[in-house]
């Protein structure tokens, strides 16, 4: 999907949240959470790994049973960690992807939550150790940004979009604090102009809004730079109150008559908007 080589080390910003290590009664807020979401993932990945072999039996490459089950899965992983949340607008219902701002791991579980989506993920993603068992489980698209295989994943993209399947790109191209949306990468929209793709292809922008718990900073779901995942984890399960995120799902961007550029500014635009404290 990328054309060129990008170096991209992360989305740097402003110092991250400082958290006190956790004492005992803090320790028993996070096993109080963290046990049951990661017995619900236990659970749910070999339950997943069946029904998807029974299913491409009947389906192939569909995923009409295993995608709402993911769906399920991230939902019951939410509800156990106390995050709520709610969707706002409805999913797309023709051919196409889906574009969204980048704010943590969460965005795994919370943008899952609202529609079933495969994400898109560069390549490094697949040797991350327990995030890739999620990734490869639920058949997450990775790609090289190199522009030697481009041809090649442009051709994917589109025999992955003729089965149904609804892509989720990060055009920022890195996570950032969840308070701001950093700018779009044109680059990453060249593949939805393969002359392959559906004619009615659209692209449907998404905003996730991360809202912190009183009195907590507002930075605190997000996770970017240099910020270890163990430790953040544990920060967000270690909350004495959970927070909340809004979904909002808005309407879908045509493909048919836009170049790349226009693409990337109208999707932003939209994602961008719809943030309330958003930042450039």
């Amino acid at each position: 999907m990328a054309d060129e080589k990008i170096s991209q080390p992360g989305w740097i910003g402003d110092p991250p949240p400082v958290t006190p290590p956790p004492g005992w009664r803090v320790w028993l807020r996070i096993l109080r959470r963290g046990v049951p979401a990661i017995g619900i993932l236990a659970l749910g990945v070999p339950v997943l790994v069946l029904l998807r072999a029974v299913e491409r039996v009947f389906a192939g490459p569909r995923r009409p049973v295993t995608g709402p089950f993911v769906q399920m899965v991230c939902r019951g992983v939410l509800f156990a960690i106390g995050l709520r949340w709610r969707r706002i607008g409805r999913p797309m219902t023709g051919p196409g992807a889906v574009v969204a701002n980048h704010s943590s791991w969460l965005d795994i579980f919370t943008l899952n939550s609202a529609m079933p989506v495969f994400f898109v993920a560069k390549s490094e993603v697949s040797t991350w150790p327990g995030i890739n068992i999620l990734t490869r489980v639920t058949d997450t698209h990775f790609v090289a940004r190199d522009r030697r295989f481009a041809a090649a994943q442009s051709a994917q993209f589109a025999s992955r979009t003729r089965n149904g399947h609804r892509l989720l790109f990060f055009p920022e191209g890195t996570s950032s604090d969840g308070i701001r949306v950093l700018p779009f990468k044109p680059t990453l929209f060249q593949g939805f102009l393969d002359p392959d793709l559906p004619r009615d292809l659209a692209v449907q922008p998404v905003t996730a809004i991360y809202h912190a718990p009183e009195n907590s900073d507002p930075r605190i779901y997000g996770w970017w730079g240099d910020m270890a995942l163990g430790p953040h984890i544990l920060a967000v399960l270690a909350l004495k109150r959970q927070g909340r995120v809004d979904i909002v799902l808005h309407e879908p961007v045509p493909v048919g008559g836009k170049d790349r550029k226009t693409l990337s500014r109208l999707t932003e635009e939209a994602v961008r908007g719809a943030l309330p404290f958003a930042q450039g």
